[in-house]
């Protein structure tokens, strides 16, 4: 009898989880460590007898997302080289700048070695709405609490791809949506499902829609300001000008924070003074005149002029490229009560 071959897997890490280090290492290059790592130690738990964690390939998430082509290749000849049967990345769970990296190594893994890849994200991570058509991603929760549950489904479904077999839906396997459509043969027909659907709700009874809408969050607009040549008025972006140098390392995709800058020493923004974090446009003309993302100088004019109050002594900026709805509202109440206490009046927040 001939012993059955076990599977060949490859993890995709992070600098964290890959224990190179923290985000003092994000810029760290892709990098192979033998064996399982970090949270590879479960999923070879997972894995059982039926497959082996032959190695670890980790890179920092700053160096992925500054060098998507490069990195993309360096990572594949990597994970090339093992000669694995699949590849696993993460989870990511809420990180934006991983579950990115988990999407592009995935995809990437999935179209030009044919392997099967299974990754993990919370359903608010940016990778989620990338990469849910090109992979298989299961939902986890925000953080790495949900390790253990995580890498249980993963690998349940991942030896079903290796095994070719039929996968199931969203709500079976745990995978989130990949908005694609498949034909069932139901024995009621669509009117009678629909009045059944009805009267359950009607009745404050469980029921599932067949097709169910986006949920967008609406925001009441507040009153106008009615005296502007009275008012109080803040800068805020999410177009990434921080001063030169970029003190507090804001990402330049998928920011983690955001950034309070004194404004009381400047008129206007230079190329000197200040520049740009954002790495989802063109930075050059940003760089040359940071004005033209954060408007300061019009608004010292403004000012002077006296049709506005005053200008509030900060700014506020983060980078909205590939942020999670999540973390930019967690950003957005915090600036808003650093605002309020403040006694701002009003907000012009500029983008891209």
């Amino acid at each position: 009898m001939t012993e059955k071959k076990k599977l060949r897997v490859v993890h995709y890490l992070n600098q964290f989880f890959g224990q190179i280090g923290g985000e003092e290492m994000a810029g760290a290059k892709p990098l192979v460590k033998p064996g399982p790592v970090g949270p590879g130690l479960a999923l070879q738990q997972a894995l059982g007898d039926a497959g082996e964690v032959v190695a670890t390939v980790a890179c920092g998430d700053n160096y992925v997302g500054d060098n998507l082509d490069q990195a993309r290749l360096e990572i594949l000849e990597l994970i090339k080289q093992q000669n694995p049967d699949a590849l696993v990345a993460g989870p990511a769970f809420n990180a934006g700048r991983y579950g990115m990296a988990c999407g592009m190594i995935g995809q990437a893994v999935t179209e030009e070695l044919s392997l099967p890849v299974v990754t993990g994200m919370y359903k608010e991570n940016p990778g989620v709405e990338i990469y849910r058509k090109n992979l298989y991603i299961i939902g986890t929760e925000d953080s790495a609490r949900g390790m253990k549950e995580a890498i249980s489904a993963m690998v349940a479904l991942l030896q079903k791809l290796v095994r070719g077999a039929q996968i199931g839906a969203p709500e079976q396997e745990g995978y989130l949506p990949r908005g694609i459509r498949v034909n069932v043969f139901a024995e009621e027909n669509g009117a009678q499902r629909a009045v059944q659907m009805l009267i359950a709700k009607l009745n404050d009874k469980h029921y599932t829609t067949e097709l169910p809408m986006p949920d967008f969050d609406r925001v009441t607009p507040n009153a106008p300001v009615t005296a502007m040549s009275k008012a109080k008025v803040a800068l805020v972006t999410s177009g990434g000008i921080v001063p030169k140098g970029n003190p507090d390392r804001i990402e330049s995709s998928s920011a983690s924070k955001y950034g309070k800058y004194s404004l009381a020493d400047f008129n206007d923004l230079t190329p000197d003074t200040h520049e740009t974090a954002h790495g989802g446009y063109d930075p050059v003309y940003a760089n040359q005149d940071p004005d033209r993302v954060l408007p300061l100088d019009v608004m010292q004019e403004l000012v002077k002029e006296g049709i506005v109050g005053s200008l509030h002594p900060y700014h506020y900026a983060t980078v909205g490229n590939g942020t999670s709805v999540a973390n930019a509202a967690k950003y957005g109440a915090a600036i808003a009560t650093d605002l309020r206490s403040s006694g701002v009046d009003a907000v012009i927040l500029t983008s891209t």
